[in-house]
């Protein structure tokens, strides 16, 4: 586990997956989506506003089903934001960015 699980919540916080964009560009909805994939539309919505993100095995589904690349579903800019304000904090020492063993 990371410290205080702040390394994960931190992540959750931003917008790591295109996928409100992509299924309006495809002219898909969220309840079409969930009926693919096979989960509740809550959990949809929830990856779309990037309040949760989709395991890999749904992104690859989720890539497949909309005929899009991995990269394009995927933010590597908000991840990369998000890996400096952790190591920046790992070095005042706000948050450690080792697990706890």
């Amino acid at each position: 586990m990371w410290a205080n699980n702040k390394h994960i919540a931190m992540a959750s916080n931003k917008d790591l997956n295109r996928l409100k964009v992509i299924l309006a560009e495809k002219k898909k909805s969220n309840l079409w989506l969930s009926k693919q994939l096979g989960c509740a539309p809550t959990t949809v919505s929830k990856w779309c506003t990037n309040s949760s993100q989709p395991p890999l095995e749904s992104l690859m589904k989720i890539t497949r089903l909309l005929d899009v690349e991995f990269k394009d579903l995927v933010r590597y800019e908000e991840l990369d934001k998000n890996e400096e304000r952790v190591d920046s904090q790992a070095e005042t020492g706000a948050v450690s960015k080792h697990p706890e063993f």
